[in-house]
């Protein structure tokens, strides 16, 4: 790899792209074989959900669907019904959208390029650049959660980066890609798993991390975190629990599920309402008849 004196990632390319040769993950959307549908699935379906329960979900969803064409012929429902309980089922319904969309407008095929994968259901900044890179290594900033939490403690000190990505954050992190496009797309993946397996949110293990000596972060003594309250993630008896017992009935069901059976499984009537109300304003659930509901 060949990089100018002042690259101002030079000193963190060796260390860290030795360190992923040797400790990288054996995941399927990462092997040589693996197609852009491939990884577009993986990266709708680790949005806040960990690798670990991906893993069955990507090889069943493959196995069944291995196109875009093949998703797209399938109803919404049976798209929700197979995403099971990886959770936010909503990315269900988008993946099927974007696979509609292939099929009209990219003749079943994944685009390379990041705009006209921005232009699909579901899929944002980081989502657009992580299928370009990992899909065809494209040479563009990807930074997701854990790639901002290791450049935030690695160059600028911090714990934690800021809640939301700003344009300065995409030309810093542009600016440390390395100059060749294959080499960028490795760096990327890299970061993340770094960050995924010792940079990480809570106990990171700076022992294991390649790069400990020129951590910023833990230079200045691991100073805490003092931005804005970070978001936990609560479960019991909110909103998001109630969807998920209705959808739990909509999926084991292949014949419409009676209000009653609904009414049964949440016992707060208010709460419940809203719930089933938003299933439906989200296209997730559909009326099959006057008291009765089904997926779409």
């Amino acid at each position: 790899m060949s990089t100018s004196d002042d690259h101002p990632g030079k000193a963190l390319y060796g260390p860290i792209l030795a360190w992923y040769d040797g400790h990288a993950r054996d995941l399927p959307w990462r092997r040589p074989e693996a197609s852009a549908w491939s990884v577009m699935v993986s990266e709708f379906m680790l949005q806040q959900t960990p690798v670990a329960r991906v893993l069955p979900a990507h090889e069943a969803w493959l196995e069944r669907w291995p196109t875009p064409a093949d998703l797209a012929a399938e109803s919404p429902g049976e798209a929700v019904r197979m995403w099971g309980r990886l959770g936010y089922p909503r990315r269900a319904l988008r993946l099927h959208r974007s696979a509609t969309y292939l099929v009209s407008v990219h003749g079943g095929e994944v685009p390379r390029d990041r705009e006209e994968l921005r232009k699909l259901p579901g899929v944002g900044d980081y989502t657009a650049a992580a299928i370009a890179v990992f899909a065809f290594g494209e040479r563009l900033e990807v930074l997701d959660t854990n790639v901002r939490r290791v450049l935030y403690r690695l160059l600028a000190g911090w714990e934690f980066p800021p809640t939301i990505v700003t344009q300065g954050e995409r030309h810093w992190a542009r600016d440390l890609l390395p100059p060749e496009d294959a080499t960028a797309a490795t760096w990327s993946v890299a970061l993340m798993e770094l960050g995924a397996l010792v940079c990480r949110a809570r106990a990171p293990d700076c022992d294991a991390c390649p790069v400990a000596e020129q951590c910023a972060w833990r230079v200045a003594g691991y100073p805490a975190y003092d931005g804005p309250p970070r978001r936990g993630q609560t479960w019991h008896g909110t909103d998001r629990q109630c969807r998920g017992r209705i959808m739990a009935l909509l999926r084991e069901s292949h014949e419409p599920v009676h209000r009653s059976r609904i009414e049964a499984t949440w016992p707060e009537t208010d709460q419940r309402e809203r719930c089933l109300a938003g299933l439906l304003a989200d296209g997730l659930a559909v009326a099959a008849g006057p008291d009765s509901y089904q997926l779409p």
